[in-house]
Parts: structure tokens; sequence; C-alpha cells
């Protein structure tokens, strides 16, 4: 249902065109249900942080101990930044503005925006000769890596641009950092292994070796 009656492109279109259509609202109602409102979509293995109005113990399952990730970081960042000193000491100026939130509707964006396809600014710099690395962390839904992947495969083929670089591992140490594939030296597609939505949060040494390789044009390590 969610690809053939409604998509998530559509349901975003009617979303912010201030009216959402009976078919998709069913369709986002069964994915909801299925997916559950307690998982991250966009790090799917993390806990999630739950507000204060409901009791953790009742909708998720027991702690297990053994996370090292704070779920909490991004309430905790926004209230850490909403303090005067931190704000004095950044030089910020809330001018018109109450309260700092990551995302703020103080803006307004060009919501239909979105649906503007990526894919002819990154062909514009790939026949500049400029290299380009797409890259996903595996656990991230919201831009997940079949996504990323096939966005890239698609442009190699639009340039005849061959691979190589064939699928393969990458490492981090001694742990497998993550797959990449290299299409004519120029643009790259990496998925990051154990990565969230922002990679450096959840995975930072193994971001760090993906970044480094590619601003310094060297492949990723085959081995370790």
């Amino acid at each position: 249902m969610f690809t053939s009656v409604c998509n998530y492109s559509r349901y975003v279109r009617e979303y912010y065109g201030g009216s959402v259509s009976p078919i998709c609202s069913r369709v986002m109602s069964q994915v909801t249900t299925e997916t559950s409102r307690f998982v991250d979509k966009y790090d799917v293995t993390l806990d999630v942080c739950i507000s204060s109005v409901f009791s953790q113990t009742k909708v998720l399952s027991p702690q297990q101990g053994t996370e090292t990730i704070d779920v909490c970081v991004e309430d905790e960042a926004a209230n850490y930044l909403n303090r005067k000193d931190v704000q004095s000491a950044l030089h910020a100026h809330l001018v018109g503005v109450q309260r700092w939130s990551v995302c703020s509707n103080v803006l307004n964006y060009e919501f239909r925006d979105l649906e503007i396809p990526t894919i002819t600014a990154v062909s514009k710099l790939v026949k500049a000769g400029l290299p380009v690395l797409v890259y996903s962390g595996d656990q991230d839904s919201v831009i997940p890596l079949t996504g990323s992947r096939t966005l890239v495969h698609q442009l190699a083929k639009e340039l005849g641009l061959k691979t190589t670089v064939p699928y393969r591992v990458w490492f981090e140490g001694k742990q497998v950092g993550g797959w990449t594939q290299v299409y004519g030296n120029i643009p790259s597609f990496a998925t990051i292994r154990g990565a969230s939505h922002e990679a450096p949060f959840s995975q930072p040494e193994r971001s760090l070796v993906l970044f480094r390789s590619f601003l310094q044009g060297h492949a990723l390590p085959e081995e370790f």
C-alpha cells in the first residue's frame, strides 16, 4: 500500500498542502501502527527519548544496560542552547524568537521544493569532474541506503560511467565499517555500518575514516 496506493512523496505533498486525502491518511495510519511511533526512524536500532508525559517502563521494554548513546541528547542540547549564558557566550541573538529549537517554524520554507530531485545537482558536479560521495547510515530509514545506492547507480548509468570499484566492504580498524562502490573514479557510494541518519553521532570513528578518505582522495581501507 505504501508504494502502490500512497507513497511518502504524495503524503508529504498533501500534508504541506494542507489537505491529506482519506486514502493517504489510512495508509500512513497503517504504517504507523505497523512500525510503531516508538521506533526512531532516524536510527531504527536506538531506543527513543520518551516525553515526561509518558512512562518509559510502560511503552518500552526494560533497558538492557548496554546502550552507550544518549538517545535524549537532542532535547538536552536544545535545553543547553536555550540557556542565556550559553547564548551570550555564542553571541546569539534570538530576535523575535522566544525559544530556540532544532526545527523552527519561524522560517518559512517552500516545502514543495522537497520533491525537486537532487540527482540533477549531483550530475552537474560529476560532469565538472568534482569527486562526489553519497553515503547513508545503514540504520537510517529516512534516507535509506537502498535509495542512496539507487540514486548513484542511476546517475552512473545516465552518464555512462562503469564500475571501477565493485561493491565491497571497507574497514575501520579491525571491524567492517560499511560497504562501498565507485563509478568511473568520480562518484562513489558508501554505507556506514551501524550508523544513523546523523552518522557521526552514532558512529564517529567510522564516519571519520569515510570523510578523511574522501577528502584525501584515498580509497576506503580494504583490509585491517
